[in-house]
């Protein structure tokens, strides 16, 4: 065995081995630098003997980072593996960084520190134990995982002084606004977990106006994050966003419990992000439970960030002034991939579902999902499509045909609803772009009003069992598709015209 070793500081170990019979060997290097092994065999057949056993020693060493260009070579041939040892994780406590759980002292700076500590040092975890603990807005870095223990309550300031200022989402444009209290700006690998709480400051909530026009701090707020696990938490704010992930991807949230009442605050959005699992949430808010959005107007529709892919499994929802998954309105960006199962909607100020957008906002909301779901106690009804009118104009809508947004591929099956008032409203949709597609399956019941439908290509309507509803079940205006025998006509308002093209064309900035 010839071996080399260099200075410790500044250089790597190359360890160089030669084989000239089969022979297993077994390595324990002890040693945190970055390690490059370079292994000859004259006999390829143990090759992989030798890796199971090296592979084996290594894991057993005190190795600190990634082991690098690992190369074999046999006869005429050589093959590199690259593989990663993975780094020891800390686990931090932020009583030992001087915290005060008085739920009076201002912890901003410990809970921070605690926090970068934890990221230098290559990742891990950062205990929030027992006790209530005030802060300002806190950053979780990338590797971090912040673990409530049962009984510990992160409590927001009532200071706005004590968020930081920077550029968030606000109705789908970019703005300046303050950062939610605890937020991560590019961070990859992050994660809320434990049995504790995160509590907003209600005197921080509310919107922005024409002389504060900052937003006001959300809850808990990813931006252009990767990989996120919020998990068993419980939630307490309103007339703000609990949870508001922005170009984010990769994300689970589940066994989480989110109270947002008493005002218009969100529960979870999900703002321009792609593969989020949300799964056995409870979530009751004062406006939508869960939120998908995309941006707005011609700067959402510039950027073209998407929300797709997404997952909602298992929940519980309670929206007491508006929905409980609203799927727009801001969607300039595209909204597509939706899938929604085994959902309970217990109450909803007006739809459980509520499809909507804009003419002016453009783009898609397609291939969306929802089945085995159970409905009750809603003012509204079931479902709604408003893809016309909802939400506020924009400043610098789309313009023209392409400012009218596209739907196809919507389909509900097994729902089950009980008294409500009405059971589908799929009136809102522009007859220059009809929804292409659409199932209505397997749907029992009670409901005041039945299916109205306006401007739907390639419908299918089957197994509708609802009862105790008032006129025709099925009522339709511009329909094609099957099942739609003894549909009675329907009158429906006339649509917003396209929006001109402005004297100047919009310039992204």
């Amino acid at each position: 065995m010839n071996t080399q070793s260099f200075p410790e500081i500044d250089f790597f170990i190359t360890v160089k081995i030669d084989f000239t019979n089969r022979t297993n060997c077994l390595i324990l290097i002890q040693h945190y630098k970055p390690i490059s092994i370079h292994i000859s065999m004259a006999n390829p057949n143990t090759r992989r003997s030798f890796l199971k056993n090296v592979g084996c020693g290594l894991l057993a060493a005190p190795l600190i980072g990634p082991i690098g260009n690992l190369a074999l070579a046999g006869d005429n041939s050589t093959v590199k593996h690259t593989s990663q040892v993975a780094v020891p994780k800390v686990q931090l406590n932020i009583m030992d960084f001087g915290a005060v759980a008085d739920g009076k002292t201002k912890n901003t700076a410990v809970i921070q520190q605690c926090i970068d500590r934890c990221g230098v040092l290559g990742g891990g975890e950062v205990v929030v134990p027992k006790g209530e603990y005030l802060t300002g807005a806190i950053a979780l870095r990338s590797d971090t995982t912040l673990h409530l223990e049962e009984g510990a309550v992160l409590m927001g300031s009532p200071d706005f002084n004590d968020y930081v200022i920077t550029q968030v989402r606000w109705e789908g444009k970019w703005i300046q606004g303050y950062s939610g209290l605890v937020y991560a700006i590019g961070a990859n690998n992050i994660a809320i977990t434990g049995k504790g709480q995160i509590k907003g400051n209600y005197a921080l909530s509310g919107r922005p106006t024409a002389d504060k026009p900052l937003r006001h701090p959300a809850l808990i707020e990813p931006i252009n994050c990767t990989n996120i696990n919020f998990d068993g938490f419980s939630t307490d704010y309103h007339s703000m966003w609990s949870i508001h992930l922005t170009y984010c991807d990769h994300v689970s949230i589940k066994n989480l419990t989110i109270r947002s009442t008493g005002g218009n605050g969100d529960g979870i959005d999900v703002d321009s992000c792609k593969h989020v699992a949300i799964d056995n949430c409870d979530i009751a808010t004062g406006d939508d439970c869960i939120s998908l959005k995309s941006g707005r107007g011609m700067e959402g529709f510039t950027l073209l960030r998407t929300t797709e892919d997404v997952t909602i499994t298992n929940c519980t929802f309670a929206g007491l002034i508006f929905a409980c998954i609203g799927i727009g309105s801001e969607a300039s960006g595209g909204i597509r991939d939706v899938r929604i199962e085994h959902c309970k909607f217990t109450e909803a100020k007006t739809f459980a579902l509520y499809m909507k957008s804009h003419v002016g906002r453009g783009a898609f909301i397609e291939n969306i999902t929802a089945n085995d779901l159970e409905v009750s106690n809603t003012s509204g009804g079931f479902l709604r499509f408003n893809i016309t009118g909802s939400g506020l104009q924009d400043q610098n809508p789309v313009p023209g045909l392409i400012g009218i947004p596209t739907t196809k591929n919507f389909k509900f099956t097994n729902i089950r609803v009980k008294d409500v008032p009405v059971l589908v409203d799929g009136t809102g949709v522009h007859p220059d772009k009809p929804l292409e597609g659409l199932t209505l399956a397997n749907i029992s019941g009670t409901c005041k009003k039945g299916i109205s439908l306006a401007n739907v290509k390639n419908a299918v309507i089957s197994n509708i069992t609802v009862t105790k509803f008032e006129g025709a079940l099925l009522n339709i205006s511009n329909v094609q598709g099957k099942g739609l025998d003894g549909a009675a006509p329907l009158t429906v308002k006339p649509f917003t015209e396209t929006v001109p093209a402005p004297a100047t064309p919009y310039v992204l900035r």
